[in-house]
């Protein structure tokens, strides 16, 4: 039997173990010397909760869980919405220096854009647990204010393994630390070397959201404002809301990764947007891929569970591209077959044969130098991520050094000529989230084949360096036909991007940019003054007519909206003012960074799309000349007008808008920039240096 009077006084917190499925009389491992460092690989299971304490209006909770040893957070479960029952069979792979510190397992209840509320909390004694053996585990969460309250019972299933030497490898699990703010979540992944080489996909979810039917109304005008969330193991995305309906047209495309050969399971949520508050739930539902046939397009209707309607979804599984990790002495470009094999399939005589498939990046991640030093003993354990848009794959780590070498080749497809390969160099702690080192971001088009360079390590937002360089040498084969058409499609959206936040200087930047373009804008504001002015009265008469009826719609919803406020908490306004700061700042991005991709198109930052837009302004002269201009317009309303009759799942797009969508902005072309390393770290001199 466990002694639990120690726990007790610890932190009147008992604990309690299924009796039947615990026996100490075994190998216990009270006799194990403690103090060796690194001994033992803690492996559990987190499996559900039951009875849990309902901490929102509706009676429920969104809980989640926090393990901690030692004062530090070693994992975090994902959030399960409006259950006390709650399901995770989520697992977690930890090391533990020594026993004498307790697991502590905290419970939480989730609530958007305010402080998380406890649910209880509990400790388990490593000491007492049977080396080599599963032990599953009953704990029941208590609060040491309360200690009468019944908050419930968690699961676990746990194994304490010995470990022998200091470095063995690890797997740890992949998974999401999620680090929640008032306005968004960041995900944080760890893994081990284990883990890394089976990192590669090994196929393509092709997702899309096409529109819900008769969703529950949440609002109290008796409709929604409804956004999806999917997630399918660590990758999640989030579509765009769409306001005031309870039949929204998303028409929405994203790809998942998919790693598991038998398939898995995608999470759909759906929520009502609602500023300054949290947001409502309104239903969710799942897809199970393992059911799906292969290079097969499927149309689903899924019912929302626990809510109300439908969505309706278009999912293609495919099989992977080519995309790999292997060895510097494993080159697919120095096999001269598998280089012909590749400028083959990328030709100007395969221009139709799969136009998604635009080109081919090889990424050699050789080594980097004088990195920062992340841990207390001056060294760190560096590891790379190099990410292509939403295809992310992983170096091995090397411990305890800052002049790591890596030596590893990355090859991807690419899908869009104008993507921005982001390399990043973390240090890796097992008992928390990776700590940045630095990064660059190389637009694919700026890249000299070949040619094996120092770049200087960047911060987080890219507009500075930070201590070390990194050596690569990248080399891009594409089709400049496939590249010049996937320019006038929607360019693919991250999944893996945080939510802006509030930010005082990136507002007034963001003030500061748009102010230059209004600047252009000037001859078209005097224009709307001479409308006040009754320069052409019949002008004036319908300026005041328009501006009248609007006057009137916004008194309306004045008068609507100071009813709604007398029900607001203080605490919501304070967040309701943060989201409109929020939108400005996002407006004014929008706006700032247009402009911006106009004058960039004429300046030639970009040479590919400069030239781009002058063919296509040369073709469509020398049509114009041959055919009249109403025979076009004729021939484009036609197409535009049948274009949901011909293919009523496509998605809208605008081809203008999807061209300048391609052209970097200021900001993105200081993010770019390339600066100058140290002539020290010329791979030249470096060689030199070795000879001599």
């Amino acid at each position: 039997m466990l002694d639990s009077c120690k726990l007790k006084s610890a932190c009147n917190l008992p604990l309690i173990y299924n009796k039947k499925k615990i026996n100490t009389s075994g190998t216990s491992n009270a006799d194990v010397p403690l103090a060796d460092p690194g001994m033992y690989q803690l492996d559990i299971t987190l499996r559900r909760g039951h009875s849990l304490a309902a901490r929102d209006r509706g009676g429920t909770s969104d809980p989640y869980v926090k393990f901690k040893i030692g004062g530090k957070e070693v994992f975090r479960s994902k959030i399960i919405y409006k259950n006390l029952n709650p399901v995770w069979e989520e697992k977690a792979c930890l090391l533990v220096d020594h026993l004498r510190e307790p697991l502590y397992v905290k419970v939480f209840d989730y609530d958007f854009g305010l402080q998380d509320d406890f649910m209880g909390s509990a400790f388990l004694d490593l000491t007492q647990l049977e080396l080599n053996r599963p032990t599953d585990v009953t704990l029941t969460l208590k609060d040491p204010h309360y200690p009468d309250h019944d908050l419930g019972i968690i699961l676990l299933s746990v194994t304490l393994t010995p470990k022998e030497g200091e470095h063995r490898d690890v797997t740890m699990l992949m998974r999401k630390s999620w680090k929640r703010s008032s306005k968004f979540q960041t995900q944080s992944l760890r893994l081990s070397d284990v883990h890394r080489k089976s990192h590669l996909w090994r196929g393509i979810v092709s997702i899309t959201l096409i529109e819900g039917r008769d969703l529950k109304a949440m609002d109290s005008n008796g409709l929604s404002d409804p956004y999806v969330k999917f997630r399918l193991g660590h990758q999640k995305y989030k579509s765009k809301i769409m306001p005031k309906t309870l039949n929204p047209q998303w028409r929405e495309q994203f790809d998942f990764h998919l790693y598991e050969e038998r398939g898995g399971i995608i999470d759909i949520t759906a929520w009502d947007k609602d500023a300054g508050k949290r947001d409502d739930f309104i239903g969710r539902c799942q897809v199970d891929l393992s059911v799906l046939s292969r290079e097969q397009t499927h149309k689903l209707e899924l019912q929302l569970e626990e809510g109300e309607g439908h969505l309706v979804l278009l999912v293609t599984l495919t099989a992977s591209a080519t995309v790999s990790i292997s060895d510097l002495s494993v080159n697919s470009l120095e096999d001269q077959k598998e280089r012909e094999e590749i400028l083959k399939r990328y030709s100007p005589l395969r221009i139709f044969h799969n136009l998604k498939d635009v080109g081919f990046l090889q990424v050699k991640v050789i080594r980097a130098e004088g990195l920062m030093a992340a841990d207390v003993t001056g060294k760190s354990d560096p590891f790379c991520v190099v990410e292509l848009n939403n295809d992310r794959l992983l170096t091995h780590t090397v411990y305890k050094n800052l002049n790591p070498e890596w030596n590893k080749v990355f090859t991807f497809n690419i899908k869009d000529i104008h993507s921005v390969l982001e390399v990043t160099v973390y240090d890796e702690d097992r008992d928390r989230s990776a700590d940045f080192l630095g990064k660059v971001a190389i637009p694919l088009l700026s890249i000299q084949n070949g040619e094996q360079k120092a770049y200087v390590l960047k911060n987080k937002q890219l507009t500075g360096p930070t201590k070390g360089v990194i050596y690569l040498e990248i080399d891009v084969i594409f089709n400049a036909v496939k590249a010049s058409l996937r320019t006038l499609i929607p360019k693919e959206q991250k999944y893996i991007e945080e939510e802006n936040r509030l930010s005082k200087q990136l507002l007034l930047r963001n003030f500061i940019r748009t102010k230059r373009c209004v600047m252009v804008l000037i001859n078209a504001a005097y224009y709307v003054n001479s409308c006040f002015d009754w320069d052409s009265p019949p002008r004036s008469l319908a300026a005041f007519v328009v501006v009248e009826d609007m006057l009137e719609v916004e008194e309306e919803e004045d008068d609507r909206d100071d009813k709604d406020s007398e029900k607001k908490g203080f605490i919501n306004k304070i967040y309701a003012i943060q989201e409109v700061c929020i939108s400005v700042q996002n407006i004014l991005d929008e706006a700032a960074s247009f402009g911006e991709r106009i004058k960039n198109t004429f300046n030639w930052t970009v040479p590919f799309l400069s030239w781009l837009a002058i063919v296509a302004l040369c073709v469509f002269t020398v049509v114009l000349y041959f055919i009249p201009l109403r025979y076009i317009v004729l021939v484009w309303g036609i197409n535009k007008f049948t274009k949901k009759l011909r293919c009523p799942y496509a998605i809208d797009n605008n081809e203008l808008l999807d061209f300048l969508s391609r052209v970097p902005s200021d900001v993105q072309v200081v993010q770019y920039q390339e600066l100058k390393p140290d002539p020290s770290h010329s791979p030249c001199k470096r060689k030199k240096n070795n000879l001599g």
